[in-house]
C-alpha cells in the first residue's frame, strides 16, 4: 500500500522570504470612507496622484489607440514611446526601457541583478518597494537615515556604501519627505560608490524638483559618468496618467536595458498608455502649468499648517510629510470620518506622521482645517 501523505497547504508552498513580506498599503479604500463619513465626496490624498488631470492631449490619443482596436497585442519594444522620450532627452532610445509605471522598473532590476544575500542601501524614511522587491530576492537591505532635519547624511551614506551594496536605491526628491539631494550631495554618493554597485536613482516626482534651486537632472549628472546607472521616472504623476501605468528608465548602457528586457513581461506597457505617454510627453504647457499650481499649492499648505503649530518637511514634490505629535493611524481615522483620506507612516521612527497630497486648494482647505481640528484637541 502506497503512503498516504497529508496534502500540502498553500502556506507551506509560498518561499519564506515572500511569506514575511508586508502587503503593499494603497491608502484607504474611498467607498469605504465615504460610507463611514456619510460624505458624498471623498478628498483622496493618499496617491500622490495629479488633481489637474492629464493634458488634453491624452484624451484623444487615448481614443485613437482605442479606435485601433484592443484584439492585437501592443508593440513589446514600446519604439515609438522610446524614442519620444530618447529625443526628449538626448539619450538613444536603445538606451530607454518602458515599464508598467516605474515601480515595474524596480521589481525588473532586483530580478535581472540581485542574488540571494546581496546587499541593497536605500534611504530610510523610503518608497517602501525599494526595500520590498530586492526582499523577494533574498536580499538584503540597509536603510539609511536621514538627519533631524531630513536632510543628507554623508557620514552614514558613506559607511553604507563601504559595505559593498549590489544596488543602491536613491529616490530625489525622496517619498514620503519631499526633500531633495543637491548636485554637491549626488556626487558624493557617486564617488563613494564600489565599483560592483548600480545606482537607481528613482525620479518618480522629479518634474516637480527639476525648478527648484541646486537640483540635480539626473540624468545630465549621470551622462559619461564611467560606471553603470539608471535613472527612473514615470508619467503617473507630473503628466497625471497614473490610470494607465507608464513608467520608464534611462540607463548608462544598452546592455543593461537588454538585460531588463530579458526579464520583464513581452507586452508590460499597453497600447493606449503608450499613446497617451506620447502625447502628454509633447504638451510641455500643461506640465509647466501642472507644476506651478502644484509648488503654489505646496508652499500655500505648508505655510498654514506651520502656522497651527505642525512640522512640515520643506517639499520639493506634490505631497508634504506632516508630524501629527499623535499616532498616525488614528490621525487618518479621525480625517476619515471627515471624508479625507491620507496615508499614515508606520515605517519605525515615523509613526506620528501622515503624507498627504496635494490637491486643489478647495480639497487642501478642507484637509487643513481638519488636520488642524484633529490635532488641536490633544492626545487622540
Amino acid at each position: 500500500m502506497k503512503p498516504v501523505h497529508a496534502p500540502a497547504s498553500s502556506a507551506s508552498l509560498i518561499r519564506r522570504e515572500v511569506a514575511g513580506l508586508p502587503r503593499y498599503d494603497p491608502g484607504a479604500d474611498p467607498d469605504e470612507v465615504a460610507a463611514l463619513s456619510g460624505s458624498g465626496r471623498v478628498i483622496k490624498l493618499s496617491n500622490n496622484e495629479n488633481p489637474f488631470g492629464a493634458s488634453p492631449a491624452v484624451a484623444e490619443a487615448v481614443r485613437n489607440a482605442l479606435a485601433d482596436g484592443v484584439s492585437r497585442y501592443p508593440d513589446p519594444s514600446g519604439r515609438r514611446l522610446a524614442e519620444a522620450i530618447g529625443t526628449s532627452l538626448d539619450v538613444p532610445a536603445g538606451r530607454v526601457v518602458l515599464g508598467n509605471g516605474s515601480e515595474n522598473i524596480l521589481e525588473l532590476l532586483c530580478r535581472a541583478v540581485l542574488d540571494p544575500g546581496d546587499l541593497v542601501v536605500t534611504q530610510a524614511p523610503g518608497f517602501s518597494l525599494h526595500e520590498t522587491f530586492p526582499r523577494v530576492m533574498g536580499a538584503r537591505v540597509h536603510k539609511v537615515p536621514v538627519t533631524d532635519g531630513f536632510g543628507f547624511d554623508a557620514d552614514a551614506w558613506r559607511d553604507a556604501l563601504a559595505a559593498g551594496p549590489k544596488l543602491v536605491f536613491l529616490a530625489n526628491p525622496c517619498n514620503p519627505t519631499g526633500a531633495t539631494l543637491t548636485a554637491g550631495e549626488l556626487e558624493r554618493i557617486v564617488a563613494a560608490l564600489p565599483e560592483s554597485a548600480l545606482l537607481v536613482l528613482d525620479e518618480a516626482y522629479g518634474e516637480f524638483a527639476r525648478s527648484r534651486p541646486g537640483y540635480p537632472d539626473g540624468v545630465e549628472a549621470l551622462r559619461g559618468l564611467g560606471r553603470p546607472w539608471i535613472v527612473l521616472r514615470t508619467f503617473s504623476k507630473a503628466y497625471g496618467l497614473a490610470g494607465v501605468r507608464v513608467g520608464y528608465g534611462v540607463a548608462s548602457d544598452e546592455a543593461l536595458i537588454q538585460a531588463l528586457d530579458r526579464v520583464r513581461t513581452p507586452y508590460n506597457v499597453n497600447h493606449p498608455a503608450q499613446a497617451a505617454a506620447i502625447a502628454a510627453l509633447g504638451d510641455h504647457a500643461h506640465l509647466a502649468d501642472t507644476v506651478r499650481r502644484t509648488a503654489l499649492e505646496t508652499d500655500r499648505v505648508s505655510g498654514h499648517l506651520r502656522d497651527a503649530g505642525l512640522n512640515v518637511v520643506p517639499s520639493a514634490a506634490n505631497f508634504l510629510f506632516i508630524d501629527t505629535g499623535r499616532p498616525a493611524d488614528r490621525v487618518a481615522r479621525e480625517l476619515h470620518r471627515a471624508g479625507v483620506i491620507v496615508k499614515a507612516w508606520r515605517e519605525p521612527g515615523y509613526e506620528t506622521y501622515i503624507r498627504a497630497s496635494l490637491s486643489t486648494p478647495g480639497d487642501n482647505d478642507v484637509f487643513v482645517r481638519c488636520l488642524t481640528e484633529i490635532c488641536a484637541k490633544g492626545t487622540l
